[in-house]
């Protein structure tokens, strides 16, 4: 399923498109279940680069159920993207990341935090507070707060929680390629 924010600007050509995706993900490590999430979520096979969380004007965030859009680029580009993950092998025990934001409905721009934890609810009150201190911080009104979070349990395997959001990949000339 996508769920697509509305066009925050006039001028459609310039909007950055940033895609926000989470899954699950399964292994016999944790290395391999981090790998699993990736896949789930449309984005192996790529370098990561995390971005430290601001959301530049003209933006236009959509979310997607399972994989982003195949993204354009080859095997080995750079992904700038912010992401939450946490990974857990105990039986019992449980693993959840998420990415909440909140985006000025004039401009465009706004800010993404991530958080990981073992409880849903830990997850989502971690996001909601960090982004009322970020908006504080910066002088900045109360906004309304969209949030994408994963989790379960490990049962027999490991498992690996990851949320992302994907700005742009970019090969390793410096040639970003948008979405």
């Amino acid at each position: 399923m996508r769920i697509q924010l509305p066009k925050k600007s006039t001028n459609s050509d310039n909007l950055m498109k940033i895609h926000v995706s989470s899954a699950l993900g399964t292994g016999p490590t944790q290395l391999s279940a981090f790998d699993n999430a990736l896949i789930k979520t449309g984005v192996a096979n790529y370098n990561l680069l995390r971005l430290s969380s601001v959301i530049p004007p003209d933006a236009e965030i959509t979310e997607y159920e399972g994989a982003v859009p195949k993204l354009p680029g080859k095997w080995g580009d750079r992904l700038y993207a912010v992401y939450a993950e946490t990974r857990t092998s105990l039986p019992s025990e449980e693993a959840w990341a998420g990415i909440g934001w909140v985006q000025d409905p004039e401009t465009g721009q706004g800010l993404f935090v991530e958080h990981e934890g073992h409880s849903e609810q830990s997850v989502k009150l971690d996001i909601t507070k960090s982004l009322h201190a970020l908006l504080v911080n910066r002088g900045l009104p109360e906004m309304p707060i969209s949030m994408n979070v994963v989790g379960g349990v490990c049962v027999d395997l490991p498992i690996c929680a990851f949320a992302v959001a994907v700005y742009q990949v970019s090969d390793w000339q410096n040639s970003p390629q948008l979405q």
